[in-house]
C-alpha cells in the first residue's frame, strides 16, 4: 500500500479504498487475512482506530468479516461483487465522457488498440 495520504478525504476512507484496491487486483484474495490492525497502524503512522474504522467499513459492506480471535479475512464473493460494483461505475460514470470523447476525435472503433495490445506495450512484450 502507498504510505502518502491525500488531503481530499479521510484516512480511513483512503485506507479503505486501498484494501478495495488491493482485493479488486488480486493482492488480497478470498479468505485472506488483513494485516493486523496495529500492524497497519504502525507501518502507516497512523491511530489504531483509524484503521479499524476502515476495516469496519469493510466489515459493514460485506466484504471483509471478522473471525473472532484471528482477525479479518476477505469474504468470499468479495471481488466478484466489487468487480460488479464497478463495472456498474464505469459504464455509468465514465463510459459515457469516454464514448463522447472518442466521437469528439472523430475515432472509429477499429482504431482503437485492444486491450491485450496496450497491456503487452506497457509490460514490454512484443506483439505476436
Amino acid at each position: 500500500m502507498d504510505r502518502e495520504w491525500s488531503d481530499s478525504q479521510p484516512i480511513y476512507r483512503q485506507l479503505r479504498d486501498r484494501v478495495i484496491a488491493m482485493i479488486l487486483d488480486g493482492v488480497l484474495k478470498e479468505e485472506d487475512p488483513l494485516p493486523s490492525v496495529r500492524t497497519v497502524a504502525a507501518d502507516y503512522r497512523v491511530n489504531p482506530l483509524t484503521v479499524l474504522k476502515a476495516y469496519q467499513e469493510l466489515v459493514d459492506e460485506e466484504l471483509v468479516e471478522k473471525k473472532r480471535g484471528l482477525g479479518m479475512f476477505v469474504r468470499r464473493g468479495a471481488r466478484q461483487r466489487l468487480l460488479q460494483g464497478e463495472r456498474q461505475k464505469f459504464l455509468a460514470e465514465h463510459w459515457p465522457r469516454v464514448s463522447a470523447h472518442i466521437e469528439r476525435l472523430g475515432l472509429d472503433l477499429k482504431e482503437l488498440p485492444h486491450p491485450a495490445a496496450t497491456r503487452r506495450a506497457k509490460s514490454g512484450k512484443e506483439n505476436p
